[in-house]
């Protein structure tokens, strides 16, 4: 019989798909005052630690603004973690994105932000197509990008080389960027079957993030009514994408609030067993595949 200590050593099979190192979990303000006039690099070992303590290995970034996951890169290494970051994110000035990235007008200053990218050591790019989740009201903070943007977006960066992981919510932004050849879906919440079936069809990952919601459950932030409606939809949709055939990944969106790196991903793990293993009792076979084929994209 195995001892408990030795399951603790071994390593955990799944990747974090989404993370950002320069959050805490626990408060946005303060994780920004910590990086914002030089990197801590403090934090980034304090979080590694977490990741190493639970045999988690390998970590894909959301990027930042503060050159942290730039010095992540470099860190790494030292806690046997393979580290993959796009350095920073990429929005449309006015939108979304500026907590994670840089802004661009037009696509002539996109592609110069992605040559900036290659040039500070940046693995993928990671486009900002819609908004967040109205925790208040539900719904969407924003309306997605026009549609023509975000298929010359996913373009023009698969032209320069790389994969395109992308912020993603709303089932007309989930179905455009999918069709278009996205490589990881980031979210993707408030999606209806249509858009699950582009999904589906394409060969394209889905990173969920559940916890951001299931986590926020019986917090108080929030109320709940919308947070418990949000998170039966993500259910439903889980569940769905899974009767259809939707390639899936865990990524927890470590480091957004109650998301703690480390135990986000193994929280995220735990949604993913409670919502699918009773119809789907190989649900586990499908993320591994889903992981081992983020890993070979990214």
């Amino acid at each position: 019989m195995e001892t408990e200590e030795k399951k603790k050593n071994e390593p955990f099979p799944f990747g974090e798909g989404h993370l950002h190192i320069f959050m805490n979990g626990r408060n946005y303000r303060e994780a920004v005052n910590a990086q914002s006039h030089g990197v801590d690099e403090n934090v980034i070992r304090e979080h590694f630690a977490e990741y190493q303590k639970r045999g988690i290995t390998w970590l894909r970034d959301g990027g930042d603004i503060y050159g942290t996951s730039q010095r992540a890169m470099e860190i790494a290494p030292e806690y046997g973690i393979t580290y993959r970051t796009p350095v920073f994110a990429i929005h449309r000035k006015g939108h979304y994105g500026g907590i994670v990235g840089k802004a661009y007008e037009n696509l002539k200053e996109y592609v110069q932000l992605i040559r900036l990218l290659r040039r500070m050591g940046g693995q993928f790019v990671k486009i900002m197509i819609s908004g967040i989740m109205d925790f208040d009201r539900g719904g969407l903070t924003e309306e997605s990008l026009p549609d023509d943007e975000i298929r010359e977006m996913i373009h023009i960066a698969h032209e320069e080389g790389f994969s395109v992981m992308a912020h993603t919510n709303g089932s007309r932004a989930v179905r455009t960027a999918a069709l278009a050849g996205v490589d990881s879906i980031e979210h993707g919440n408030f999606c209806d079957e249509d858009a699950l079936s582009a999904l589906a069809d394409s060969s394209a990952v889905w990173v969920p993030t559940t916890v951001t919601v299931k986590n926020l459950l019986g917090d108080g932030r929030f109320p709940e009514s919308v947070v418990q409606r949000i998170w039966e939809g993500q259910q439903k949709n889980l569940k769905l994408a899974c009767k259809l055939g939707v390639k899936m990944a865990l990524g927890s969106d470590a480091g957004a609030y109650r998301v703690l790196h480390g135990q986000g991903l193994l929280d995220e793990y735990q949604v993913f067993e409670q919502v699918l293993s009773e119809d789907w009792p190989d649900w586990r076979t499908g993320i591994l595949e889903g992981d081992r084929i983020l890993r070979e994209k990214f």
